[in-house]
């Protein structure tokens, strides 16, 4: 008689049961938590986000929608099953672009490069006036995007941003191995 271990037959049933909707709705988790993150950091925490740090969360809001568009989709009647590797796709794409800003802001905030023009600090001080002055400090403050306002364990928020988006899309192109599941 042919003897089967346990535990390798579970972890097999269960690795059929992580579908490509699992894998969507741990997207969306992981993107709506990471822009959670980033709002609490700005509201509560008092750090103003730069202009590279609003392109970060704008590819994990672009991530969101796509994978909440493959998870839920099917069981709405929004889209069909078949719109989930399309969706894991497109969610690798937007994660990748937001590895693309998250590297881009890490190499300035490093010294390694310069940062798009409107985004570093600094800068000529010719023109300013009293009215000027007042003037930025009634509008909103724009942050050089090369301070590192918060770091932990020596890496920026922008460092931790790159290595998790990296992940995700590394997650989001992995589920395209698993099955499709149920609608």
């Amino acid at each position: 008689m042919l003897k089967v271990d346990p535990v390798l037959l579970a972890t097999a049933r269960a690795s059929h049961r992580f579908t490509q909707g699992l894998v969507l709705w741990g997207l969306a988790l992981a993107s709506a938590g990471l822009l959670a993150g980033a709002f609490a950091f700005e509201h509560i925490g008092g750090l103003a986000p730069c202009p590279l740090c609003l392109l970060q969360r704008w590819a994990h809001a672009a991530a969101l929608v796509l994978a909440l568009i493959g998870a839920a989709g099917p069981a709405l009647g929004l889209v069909g099953a078949d719109w989930r590797p399309v969706c894991l796709v497109t969610c690798a794409f937007a994660l990748l672009a937001g590895v693309l800003y998250a590297g881009t802001h890490v190499g300035v905030e490093e010294g390694w490069w310069s940062a798009p023009t409107g985004c570093a600090s600094g800068g000529p001080l010719g023109g300013l006036t009293i009215e000027s002055i007042a003037t930025a400090f009634e509008g909103p403050r724009v942050v050089p995007c090369d301070a590192k306002p918060w770091t932990l364990f020596g890496i920026s928020m922008a460092g931790y941003n790159f290595l998790l988006s990296m992940g995700l899309a590394a997650i989001a192109l992995l589920g395209l191995t698993r099955p499709e599941g149920k609608a």
